[in-house]
């Protein structure tokens, strides 16, 4: 969804209040590119499935371009990437389901497109939609805590986007929280997205209903007949309809959460903690329970301020939208 007109954020300076941008956000199954307004309203969209070759993704992305120029004027295109990019935003050096590896993809892209392009980390984009046309608008130090297959997360500062000095910059759903703990994808072990993310919803589905009997629950039964069909939506579904195992999954989802917000509150001291991700549409379901943990366990708990949080206004079009924002920008910049 865009922003509704009411919460528009003003454009940055020296923007052209009629200039479109292309915003892409390219997951590992679908890519969608959608026509942004200067005030951050999506006009147009297409989609198709993700290319997997280097080759097929230039195809693919000029394929979308140039549908969407045919009816649309475009000052720039940009790119939400899942993935490491330099901190230069011009080489993606790796992303998990792209097939670009160490590749100068901006300047590629802008040959091809004959337009400006702008490359950004797929959260970034995100945190940026929010902060000019959503949740964070108006706020100096805040974070986004991205809550999806794993954990992504942005921290923003007068705004700008703190990168780190290699462009990974932060990673907190890689700290480990669990020694030795759940096997995680990046090759560590016992790292907070095993524990508080959709992924994990399953993994301690999983691993409850083996530990407890849950006697009458939909959700167990499943889990103990078929557990590879079990999915993160299916665990929610169970707590909002009083499942017990359901619940007791959100209810353990809920305490790494406050942990994980802990630790970002007691490392960054943000005004705001923006969630993001798919997960975020249940936050009615544990949000507060996170809230109470994370007031429990702050360094100096009781005798300081509390970061607020707030959930993501902008839903799946967030990244759209933020890098399409990011593109216009960068335009403008060039000229």
């Amino acid at each position: 969804m865009s922003a509704s007109p009411s919460k528009l954020s003003p454009l940055a300076p020296g923007v052209d209040s009629h200039a479109k941008a292309i915003g892409f956000d390219i997951g590992g199954t679908n890519m969608r590119a959608g026509v942004v307004t200067a005030k951050g309203e999506i006009l147009d969209q297409v989609s198709a499935p993700t290319p997997r070759t280097p080759a097929e993704m230039e195809k693919g992305i000029s394929w979308a371009v140039d549908i969407l120029r045919e009816k649309h004027e475009i000052n720039s295109v940009g790119l939400a990437i899942a993935g490491f990019l330099d901190p230069e935003c011009e080489i993606i050096r790796f992303a998990p389901h792209l097939p670009w590896r160490d590749a100068p993809v901006r300047k590629i892209l802008q040959n091809s497109l004959g337009l400006p392009v702008r490359l950004e980390h797929d959260a970034n984009s995100a945190a940026w939609g929010e902060y000019r046309f959503g949740a964070a608008r108006g706020v100096d130090t805040w974070v986004l805590f991205a809550l999806g297959t794993g954990i992504g997360a942005t921290l923003m500062t007068k705004g700008e986007i703190f990168r780190g000095a290699y462009g990974t910059a932060p990673e907190f759903g890689h700290l480990t929280v669990v020694p030795g703990g759940r096997a995680c994808p990046c090759g560590k072990l016992g790292c907070l997205e095993r524990y508080c993310s959709g992924t994990a919803l399953v993994d301690s589905a999983i691993q409850l209903v083996h530990d407890r009997r849950f006697v009458g629950s939909k959700l167990a039964d499943l889990v103990r007949r078929d557990p590879a069909t079990v999915r993160g939506i299916d665990i929610m579904n169970a707590a909002r309809q009083g499942d017990v195992a359901g619940q007791a999954v959100v209810e353990d989802f809920s305490e790494w959460l406050g942990e994980g917000l802990s630790i970002v509150a007691d490392i960054l001291d943000p005004e705001l903690i923006v969630l993001g991700g798919g997960v975020s549409r249940d936050a009615d379901l544990y949000l507060e329970a996170s809230k109470e943990k994370m007031a429990s366990k702050i360094v100096g708990t009781g005798y300081r301020p509390l970061a607020r949080i707030e959930v993501a206004e902008l839903g799946a079009d967030a990244g759209m939208i933020g890098v399409a924002d990011l593109a216009r920008t960068s335009a403008s910049d060039q000229h």
